[in-house]
């Protein structure tokens, strides 16, 4: 079943900009509410006491040019 994104940012950021957004993130989780705007859209959801917590390193290579990049990932997720 596909999902629907409701809010999604990406930008180029340098590793202080990328680990002072974890840390408001973190604040955030902590809380129990969460906030994340786009230049287009909102979304605020509340995260529940014991949600499902997943971290990834993935390596990818490019079909064409063999360049290799790395993805590392850090997922909430809960049912409703």
């Amino acid at each position: 079943m596909p999902g629907e994104v409701l809010v999604k940012t990406e930008a180029q950021a340098t590793r202080t900009e990328v680990a002072d957004a974890l840390r408001d993130a973190a604040a955030q989780i902590e809380s129990g509410a969460v906030h994340v705007a786009s230049d287009t859209d909102e979304q605020t959801v509340t995260v529940p006491e014991n949600p499902q917590f997943e971290v990834e390193i993935e390596r990818l290579t490019d079909s064409e040019t063999g360049a290799q990049r790395y993805e590392l990932k850090y997922e909430i997720r809960w049912t409703k």
